[in-house]
This record gives C-alpha cells, structure tokens and sequence, in this order.
C-alpha cells in the first residue's frame, strides 16, 4: 500500500522577526547578504563600509561594483518619503554611480520615483528599488530572497540583448568559459582568496578578507591588449585610500621581490581608487595555447598575491 507524501509548507517571514532594528540587526545583516543582494542585481557587490557619514547624517551600506561606488539605503516596513531623500542625498555624497534603495515593501509612488530617475538621468547611475522577503520551509531557519522592483531601463533586456547581439555573446562566453576555468583550476590545492561569481565580465574579483581591499584578475584594452592581477583598494574615502597606497608603496621593492617582476603602481588620481597590478600581454581572443599560458600566469600570481600583502592588508585593516 502506498501513501501520499506530503509536500512542504512554504511561508513568508517578517523580516522584523528576524532583524527588529534597522541599525542594529538589519543593517549588519543586510551588509552580510551583499553578494545575495548583488546576485539579484547581476551587480559584483562587495561593502566597504557601514554606517558610512555624510556630513552629520550616516549612509547604511557603502558599496562597489567593481570601481563603480554604490550607495545602499534600507530600512524595515514599507518605503516613505524620507528613505527616498537620503538615498538621493547619500548618492551625491559619495558621488555613487548606482543607488539601491531595500525595503520590506515599496510604496507605488517610489517605485515610480526611481523609475523616472532611471529615465531622466544620464546613462551612468542607477537606481534600483528592492524589496527582501523572507521565506520558510516548514521548520527551515528563513531564509532571504531579493525582489526587484524597479531598476534601470535596460536591465530587464540586458540578457536577451546579449543573446541578439552576437559580439556581446560571444565575449560573454569566452570571458565566462576563461574565468570558470581559472576558479576551478585554483580551487585545486591553492592558497587562493575566495573567489566572487563568474559573471562573463572581463574581470574576475576575488575577496581579501579586509575592508577595502579587493584582488582582481582582469583583461584590459590597455597598451594594445593585457591581462592584470592586481590589488584594488577602495574603501570609500580618497584621502584614505592614498594613504594605503602609499603605506604599501613604501614597501614597493620588498613586495616586487617576493612576488616576482615590476608592477603598475596606480594611485589613479581621476579616481578614488587605487590599485596595485603585475601585469603581461594577452587577450581574451587569444589562440587556446595563449590563454592557457596567461590562466597559468595568474594561478602562480593569485596565491602569491595573497601570500605576500595579506598580511599588510590585515595591518592596514586594523
């Protein structure tokens, strides 16, 4: 005799059971779910800092996508007018190419709000409303999912515009088959940093573990086409970031010699950024023997990378 197997109960949580204070819980938390957040974006988020100030006032969550910054504003129960002013007001404060306002439900008039603002402002910033539910199976501890309810103009099309445009594609494959095999290569016994989703960009991040900091493997059009490793620091702050640079600049011959070769030393001053990079020819419509020769070349740099400033991160970071 058989009997019906009962399928599991799925439920919605109030996010305030789980995080009861903005500030305290839900922030944290949301700063803790980043890449989940920028998963759903198709954005490669990392947080620089929390509760970063604004003059008298403290933006939520400072983030980047790659060297773009990103301001995110959240805040528990439905979306008001206030939220709304000081996304707009965190924005320019950091001068943020994106602005994500997350939200435990939005009002109409501000998802309109954003919508005209991806309408009417220039092709470089973008605002995206989102709103975090919280799902349940049966006893399952909840877990989050980010619903996106406005973003810009083309971000719904960008998928099938990829797959109509066959240059888009086709770099889009090759930067992802490329990429793919460099994590899975890595994961094979290296001492490698975590590395963040292959999303078939033409850079690959990795995390450091410290605040404001970031490792990268990239292809760039640069002098006629290379490929970089490099350290990316940008923890939100010119002046900061300067600072760091130049602390490891000092060691500059020490850290050369350990790693192997001259590097890039960028301070990057039309930036806030700076960065660090070990640098060869190479392109991504290379022969397969090339790009074999340049996956190798990072494989050796990557966990050298790692070896030789995460310590001085770490000390930077403190």
């Amino acid at each position: 005799m058989t009997t019906k197997r009962e399928l599991p109960t799925i439920k919605s949580v109030d996010i305030r059971e789980v995080s009861p204070n903005e500030a305290e819980n839900f922030t944290p938390w949301l700063a803790g779910h980043i890449s989940e957040l920028g998963e759903a974006l198709g954005l490669d988020l990392e947080s620089t800092g929390v509760e970063a100030p604004v003059g008298n006032f403290k933006l939520d969550i400072l983030a980047r996508d790659r060297d773009r910054p990103v301001a995110i504003e959240n805040q528990l129960g439905e979306t008001d007018h206030t939220h709304l002013g000081q996304l707009l007001t965190y924005m320019a404060g950091y001068d943020a190419s994106v602005a994500i306002w997350v939200a435990g439900k939005f009002r109409d008039e501000h998802r309109e709000a954003l919508d005209l603002l991806n309408r009417r402002t220039d092709g470089e910033s973008e605002f995206f409303g989102v709103v975090v539910e919280l799902w349940q199976i049966d006893d399952s501890r909840p877990a989050p999912h980010f619903r996106v309810v406005s973003a810009p103009n083309n971000w719904g099309k960008q998928t099938k515009a990829k797959s109509q445009d066959g240059v888009a594609s086709e770099l889009s494959q090759l930067y992802s088959q490329f990429f793919q095999g460099l994590v899975d290569n890595l994961g094979q016994g290296h001492d490698i940093p975590q590395a963040r989703k292959v999303n078939g960009r033409s850079y690959q991040s990795f995390r450091t573990g410290y605040g404001g900091f970031g490792y990268g493997a990239l292809f760039s059009t640069k002098d006629g086409g290379r490929t970089q490793v490099e350290v990316y620091i940008d923890c939100g702050d010119k002046a900061l970031n300067e600072e760091r640079f130049d602390q490891l600049e000092s060691e500059r011959e020490e850290i050369e010699s350990a790693i192997g070769g001259k590097f890039d030393w960028e301070r990057l001053a039309d930036r806030r950024a700076c960065r660090i990079s070990a640098v060869r020819p190479g392109s991504i419509r290379d022969d397969q023997k090339t790009l074999d020769e340049i996956q190798n070349w990072m494989i050796e740099k990557l966990p050298a990378f790692k070896k030789t400033f995460g310590p001085r991160l770490a000390q930077l970071d403190g």
